[in-house]
């Protein structure tokens, strides 16, 4: 994903609310069934921190790694994950060809 396609994705992920929590668990496959049925779903994905707050950035890695998912930005202890479609007709984020290049 080059810097293009993540502010776009940025920008696109301002409004949503995040729809994954990660708690005193952590990393765990309840998380990673829950956070792959929200990609499925949606593609673009908020993923919040409600403890291991000091490890959201390697946490969130390794949701992506399980998920094989994106991770667009890390904010604070909200993370954005995004993983495209493969089927061009139930895309839901369309990226701009500008924007790929």
């Amino acid at each position: 994903m080059n810097s293009h396609e993540r502010n776009f994705l940025r920008k696109r992920a301002h409004e949503l609310k995040p729809v994954v929590m990660v708690g005193k668990s952590g990393n765990d496959e309840r998380v990673n069934a829950a956070l792959r049925e929200a990609l499925a779903v949606h593609e673009l994905v908020k993923v919040k921190f409600q403890d291991h707050l000091d490890e959201c950035r390697s946490i969130a890695e390794e949701l992506a790694t399980a998920t094989d998912s994106e991770v667009v930005t890390v904010l604070g202890h909200v993370a954005t994950l995004f993983k495209q479609n493969p089927d061009p007709a139930k895309r839901i984020v369309h990226i701009p060809k500008e924007v790929r290049s």
